[in-house]
């Protein structure tokens, strides 16, 4: 009786997970198959080689040249800093910090709480620092606001991976005379897939992400040529685009996310190979 009953709940949850699996699989499936047929045969050279003429939101000609130099400026920018202000509060929390110190406690629930803030709370928050401060919509004001959004990411991700590493590890380094710093150096190199999947999530969430960008960044036609110009990016582009009554100015919009699946889609494909490369570094 016992073990027909194991084999029914076997059977129940092993049936679930592939009806989740299906239910994730088919939704991306529904979502590429909606841009693409929508959208693909917008997705013209003009499009992605050229920044909108005069009337380009009412079906006139031009494309979104500008929202993809944009969102690649801000969503690298923003890497890149998140990068510089995680890894060392990555390495004080996992190897300068005891263990189980209460900063290193503190700074995990930070992260965890920062983590599950809506975006829109950060393009607020971002908003009323430039208010105060005097300051205009701006790609350094995107950057800035994007690189607060993303450092819970950063910071919670790589800390994971880090502490996936043995303490034996650490142990031994010690043992042989290592200072801390060369220890952590050690664990970075053991840890490079990890923190190229953060770096990934990361970078996905902040090219992806409009709430932030929407009060801070601004929006223009141009390609800034200086940190202190507004910038567009391409969910807002869509956004803009989507909100027009002409179908040609919709259908856009479509071939712009299509441009931006296919970005998020590069990059996946770019970590995924990558972390296979470093997951068998030694020492």
């Amino acid at each position: 009786m016992r073990k027909r009953r194991r084999k029914i709940e076997s059977l129940i949850f092993k049936s679930l997970m592939i009806l989740s699996a299906l239910i994730i699989a088919g939704s991306l499936l529904m979502i590429l198959w909606t841009i693409t047929s929508k959208g693909f045969h917008s997705l013209t050279w003009d499009l992605v080689s050229k920044i909108p003429e005069g009337g380009f939101y009412i079906g006139k000609g031009g494309g979104i040249l500008n929202a993809i130099i944009g969102s690649l400026y801000i969503t690298i920018g923003s890497t890149a800093l998140g990068l510089l202000i995680s890894i060392p509060v990555v390495l004080y929390i996992n190897v300068y910090a005891k263990r189980n110190a209460w900063l290193s406690n503190i700074t995990r629930l930070s992260a965890d709480v920062l983590f599950g803030i809506p975006s829109i709370v950060y393009g607020a928050f971002g908003f009323a620092i430039m208010v105060y401060f005097g300051l205009k919509a701006s790609l350094f004001a995107g950057i800035i606001t994007v690189t607060l959004l993303i450092i819970p990411i950063l910071v919670r991700a790589m800390d994971e991976v880090i502490s996936l590493v043995p303490n034996e590890l650490s142990d031994a380094t010690y043992s042989l005379g290592a200072t801390r710093w060369e220890t952590s150096k050690i664990l970075l190199k053991q840890s490079v897939p990890g923190i190229l999947t953060a770096i990934l999530l990361s970078f996905g969430r902040a090219i992806g992400d409009a709430a932030t960008v929407l009060f801070t960044a601004g929006y223009t036609d141009s390609i800034p040529t200086s940190l202190n110009q507004p910038t567009a990016t391409l969910p807002l582009s869509i956004f803009f685009q989507l909100s027009s009554p002409i179908e040609e100015v919709q259908n856009r919009a479509y071939g712009a996310a299509l441009i931006l699946t296919i970005i998020v889609l590069i990059l996946s494909l770019s970590a995924k190979y990558f972390s296979k490369r470093f997951s068998k570094h030694k020492i």
